[in-house]
């Protein structure tokens, strides 16, 4: 489950799962979400505007990596609007009748989202036109000649996408979103300010150095952040005397193998592979993604955004290309045409 979490593969329930079992790490009101100051002032006006006019909160759409806060805002925007929220995610939408059931049994002003909402199937996308303009449903009784088409009136919902991948998203869909935004990696402060709140509502003591340890190896996201602080607790509790300073911080992250720039066994062995099996590159993404045994998506969508961030990582025309960075941090020398591969 872990690592499904981590790969941005998880379905909606499974994420609500992991964050039930530490209850209240989830913030629920837009004061208490760290990060993303642009984003929660748009939110906070909108929000404002519509909870003063009566109306339903206008479709939002939220883009990112996986792990930034998506879920969790669409339950702060159904908490702030006192509604219901509705979970579902592209991939469970095979049918029109799929999402047809969901939308008939909305209440009026109810949150919907659904994650992943690129992966919705065209003739699926097609229903959610007419309910998010119009709050109108279009149902086929019947097939062949005597098919008829009958127009369901819907309550007004505020319809909540999230995407890992934004380009993936149709232009139609996409224009009928009120507000398309994007979240990016936190700050290792606001990391650290996660760490400090988590720590607070599990009841693990903690120092500021060890929170700001855990803060700079979470690659920038809040969800890595809860899980490192939730693995050295476990560390400390069984192997020091449960308080999380700086030193055990340090050893705990190694014992789980959370390397200085934050890089896990997955991360690492993505630039491992680069650099030990092919040189340094330049080489495609499915060979890289085949030599780690992991989706191409995977390997792009979760590893690589990190990677690129940090200096590690280059996109080519002709391929991945290792950075000098990336061999220094393995330890390893670079061949001599590595650097020419480099500076072209």
């Amino acid at each position: 489950m872990r690592d499904e979490l981590l790969a941005g593969e998880a379905t909606p329930d499974e994420l609500d799962a992991e964050l039930a079992a530490q209850p209240g790490l989830r913030p629920t009101e837009l004061v208490d979400f760290v990060g993303q100051n642009e984003l929660k002032g748009h939110l906070r006006v909108m929000l404002g505007a519509a909870r003063g006019r009566g109306d339903p909160a206008d479709h939002l759409m939220f883009a990112g990596p996986p792990g930034l806060g998506k879920t969790t805002l669409a339950h702060i925007v159904a908490n702030e609007m006192g509604a219901s929220l509705n979970i579902t995610s592209g991939p469970a939408l095979e049918r029109a009748g799929d999402l047809a059931a969901i939308l008939t049994k909305l209440g009026d002003g109810d949150v919907l989202f659904i994650d992943e909402i690129h992966r919705l199937p065209r003739t699926v996308e097609e229903v959610l036109y007419p309910a998010m303009e119009d709050f109108e449903l279009d149902i086929i009784l019947g097939k062949g000649p005597g098919a008829r088409s009958i127009r369901l009136e819907l309550p007004r919902f505020t319809l909540i996408g999230a995407t890992t991948r934004v380009g993936l998203i149709t232009g139609p869909l996409r224009d009928r979103f009120g507000m398309e935004a994007r979240l990016d990696y936190y700050e290792p402060d606001e990391l650290q300010a996660i760490v400090r709140r988590a720590a607070t509502i599990l009841g693990v003591a903690i120092d500021d150095e060890g929170a700001e340890e855990l803060a700079r190896r979470s690659r920038g996201t809040p969800r890595i952040a809860n899980r490192l602080l939730r693995q050295i607790r476990d560390f400390a509790e069984v192997e020091r005397d449960g308080t999380i300073s700086g030193d055990v911080a340090r050893e705990g992250l190694v014992f789980f193998g959370v390397d200085d720039m934050g890089l896990d066994k997955p991360s690492r062995a993505v630039i491992e592979a680069l650099c030990g099996r092919f040189g340094g590159g330049p080489v495609g993404l499915s060979t890289l993604a085949v030599a780690v045994s992991e989706p191409t998506e995977t390997v792009e969508d979760v590893y690589e955004p990190y990677l690129i961030q940090q200096g590690l990582l280059m996109r080519t025309p002709r391929g991945r290309i290792a950075t000098p960075l990336t061999w220094s941090h393995l330890g390893m020398r670079a061949p001599t045409e590595t650097s020419t591969l480099f500076r072209e």
